[in-house]
């Protein structure tokens, strides 16, 4: 099958892709390489190995949540199939698909500016939609992470809804948990998370921080612009690239993130779960994301007896531990640790209002959380 990976309005590079593997095979011209997703291209050309894994990315992961029962309700046999069923289009970047043979403009299928289906987001949840004209136009085709999750236009504004994991489903409590924190200290932008309940189950709800002029380029991608070297770690490595770059204000953001994760244990912050927000016109850098994702911390897979504050302290990206991790940090003069005092009590509102989480957890969470805010004291 043949394609052209659009950018917008702009023809990127022609290609070919399987309609068995749902791989790309080949590339055969290249149109407008300044366009190319940052940190595909070698030597003026493609890495197909690199392409392949950019395009995959688009995909439905195969360890999402109840993926199988739901690829059964969609009718398709593979998750890679979803991505050309809506052209490729996500609500995260501008880049598209555009088969050969057919006469399609951005502007008239793009998710930010048209109406999308919520088939697909409904049949990943499990409650498919009553109709006999399913369509596979969605944004939920190209969202990545393992939790259920689904988009939907709520007051005319594209919001992502995501569920926790079981047997605590705590993803979406430590979602807001950590807005609140951000909010107190009130310091760089992050993502305000609402908490909603369906069911008796906690569902986190945000709005969409892109919009039809911007794209998030993961820190992934930008991490893959230059080679690394074996004696460079890889949090100068990222620094570096990101001089290259001309990202401004790198070490200011990773001081913020690393600090936030470290005070709440988060242990998957790994480098497709930061980014930087560029003008998808210009290709300039706007700055990085508002800081989203928190939801794999607080211990959230661990059984009560387990939740202590120094225990299970496994992090990302830049060491497999906070206690190592935080040295990266270079300046905490910002960090106002009054503006945290009696955190412990929005955090036990909040974990207190689901049924799954019992009294021994809630307050092992609270008490853990408060002593991590006095071991970054100790630090000082």
């Amino acid at each position: 099958m043949k394609y052209i990976l659009m950018h917008k309005d702009i023809s990127v590079c022609e290609i070919e892709i399987s309609d068995v593997s749902f791989s790309i095979e080949n590339v055969s011209k290249i149109c407008n390489p300044e366009h190319i997703p940052l940190g595909l291209s070698e030597n003026e050309k493609i890495n197909l190995r690199k392409f392949n894994k950019w395009y995959k990315g688009r995909s439905i992961p195969a360890s999402r949540q109840g993926l199988a029962d739901a690829l059964d309700i969609i009718g398709v046999t593979h998750q890679d199939e979803l991505i050309l069923k809506c052209y490729g289009l996500s609500l995260s970047d501008q880049y598209w698909f555009k088969p050969n043979d057919v006469n399609l403009q951005w502007k008239d299928i793009n998710f930010f500016d048209n109406d999308f289906s919520e088939d697909v987001g409904n049949a990943l949840f499990g409650t498919p939609t009553e109709n006999d004209s399913f369509s596979l136009m969605s944004p939920d085709n190209t969202t990545d992470g393992r939790l259920k999750k689904k988009w939907a236009i709520t007051d005319e504004k594209h919001c992502l809804i995501k569920s926790g994991s079981a047997p605590f489903f705590q993803e979406p409590l430590n979602e807001k948990i950590a807005s609140i924190l951000q909010s107190r200290l009130n310091y760089m932008p992050f993502v305000d998370y609402d908490l909603i309940f369906e069911d008796e189950q906690p569902l986190s709800v945000c709005e969409n921080f892109i919009t039809s002029q911007t794209e998030l380029i993961s820190a992934y991608s930008i991490y893959e612009t230059l080679p690394k070297e074996k004696n460079v770690s890889s949090y100068e490595h990222f620094k570096r690239c990101c001089e290259i770059q001309g990202i401004a204000n790198t070490e200011k953001f990773l001081n913020y993130m690393l600090t936030i994760d470290y005070i709440i244990a988060n242990s998957d912050r790994h480098f497709r779960n930061f980014g930087v927000i560029r003008n998808a016109n210009t290709l300039e850098w706007i700055g990085f994301a508002p800081l989203f994702d928190c939801g794999t911390s607080l211990w959230f897979n661990q059984i009560a007896k387990n939740i202590k504050p120094i225990k299970y302290d496994e992090s990302k990206p830049f060491a497999t531990s906070h206690a190592k991790q935080i040295g990266f940090v270079t300046d905490l003069t910002w960090l106002d640790f009054q503006k945290l005092n009696g955190i412990e009590n929005d955090c036990k509102k909040i974990l207190s209002s689901s049924k799954y989480i019992d009294k021994t957890r809630c307050e092992n969470i609270c008490y853990a959380l408060s002593k991590r805010i006095d071991m970054l004291k100790d630090l000082l």
